[in-house]
């Protein structure tokens, strides 16, 4: 019998918040859980679990399983478990969506429901509910206080409730989640403090250079400079306002000194640069701690294929040629690059090599997959889309370009779940 603390997942995916759990250490998820196919045969190829489906869950499954299919026909009452973990589907949440959130009112908003189940019926020590910022304003708060409500009906105390920029603790990528950590309330949590967050990210942040190429920035000078360098005369092919502008604001100011650049791209101020060596040796126990050390994406090859550079149509790598590191499809508007109709700040956006990457997406049609910040490349590969979610190299997916694409945009980062995972080592 494992001495490990017993886990639930729900709401599971390909796993990325199960990865983390799983590098802590201490942990064994005996049952995840999700409707889709393709993440469920990505999380059985990496986990080594049991795929049934949820119509024959019986109470002699061999654990640890994964039940595919719809949440609310799982059977919880024989299980026994120390945590539950898990983030219903959230696009109902999203401020993305704008006017067009439902929230609470949806069928996807209400799947949070069968989490509440889960706590019921097997009533773990401590639960952690991941799910986008967006929701502690849909409705008009009324999801996030009618959740926080429900949690404390069924007799849990919560220990943290906070949005987090997972970017601050070293995932280099901006991307805000709200975490709520309960403990059952018939437990003693009066001395339990909970902290998530690393100061030394939050000012000195892990860059996309950093983990495509696995090394810490100091290291990376000559790349740096052969990536700045190609975009010379992008101002000049442009000659918009806006281009026009940003050579004045950002091209002019560039040292092409990759740790000069550094400071000047994250805000880094004067009396906080003293202790960048101290910072960037933080930068290479992390890329160690991830796998990416002196490990560089470019050129190298994995057994599922993810790391393949796709050819673009001749006017998308036209268009991506004349649009600069952290700028998007607004800056050839009025030119003959120009996209029409588009709202979003994610479409056409080159990556920073000098800063985290903008958040990692799931779904959407042309322009919203990430862009590479080297001039002479444009879209991302479903791997160098899953290094700033921080999934180890060894994790390998199933299923199509598109459907990968979403396993990974859905996905906690694990290095995230990782931190969460350790609190609640804490906590037990």
């Amino acid at each position: 019998m494992s001495n490990k603390h017993s886990v639930i997942s729900l709401f599971s995916g390909a796993g990325g918040m199960d990865i983390g759990f799983q590098m802590a250490g201490d942990f064994d998820i005996l049952l995840a859980n999700d409707i889709l196919y393709a993440p469920a045969l990505t999380y059985t190829r990496n986990f080594g679990c049991t795929l049934v489906d949820v119509e024959n869950q019986n109470s002699n499954d061999n654990y640890p399983v994964y039940l595919l299919g719809d949440v609310s026909k799982i059977d919880f009452s024989s299980l026994e478990v120390d945590v539950v973990i898990g983030g219903p589907p959230c696009q109902d949440f999203s401020v993305i969506r704008g006017a067009e959130r439902q929230g609470i009112r949806t069928k996807r908003g209400v799947l949070y429901s069968h989490f509440i189940r889960c706590l019921k019926q097997v009533r773990p020590k401590v639960f952690v509910f991941e799910n986008v910022f967006g929701l502690v304003s849909a409705n008009k708060g009324l999801a996030y206080k009618t959740i926080l409500e429900d949690f404390s009906k069924n007799h849990y105390k919560i220990v943290f409730s906070n949005v987090i920029d997972s970017a601050d603790l070293g995932v280099p990528q901006r991307r805000r989640r709200l975490i709520i950590i309960g403990v059952r309330d018939d437990l003693h949590t009066n001395a339990i403090r909970v902290n998530l967050s690393d100061s030394v990210f939050q000012t000195y942040p892990l860059t996309t250079l950093e983990v495509f190429c696995g090394k810490p920035l100091p290291d990376l000078q000559s790349e740096y400079k052969e990536i700045m360098e190609a975009y010379k005369d992008i101002a000049q092919s442009v000659t918009t306002e806006k281009a026009l502008k940003w050579k004045s604001t950002v091209w002019d100011r560039l040292s092409f000194n990759v740790v000069d650049d550094y400071i000047l791209a994250n805000g880094i101020k004067e009396n906080d640069a003293s202790k960048l060596t101290e910072a960037f040796e933080k930068h290479t126990e992390l890329l160690i701690e991830l796998g990416y050390y002196q490990k560089k994406l470019d050129g190298a090859l994995y057994p599922d294929h993810s790391n393949v550079v796709y050819e673009e149509t001749a006017n998308v790598s036209e268009r991506l040629q004349m649009i600069p590191p952290d700028e998007n499809y607004e800056f050839v508007r009025g030119t003959k690059w120009e996209v029409r109709g588009k709202g979003i700040s994610h479409i056409y956006r080159r990556l920073h090599p000098l800063k985290p990457s903008y958040t990692v997406t799931a779904y959407g049609g042309g322009g919203t997959w990430g862009y590479h910040y080297k001039r002479e490349r444009s879209k991302l590969t479903n791997r160098e889309r899953a290094r700033p979610q921080t999934f180890p190299d060894t994790f390998l997916f199933c299923g199509s370009l598109s459907e990968v694409r979403a396993q990974i945009g859905e996905a906690v980062p694990p290095l995230l779940s990782k931190r969460i995972a350790q609190a609640i080592l804490t906590i037990l």
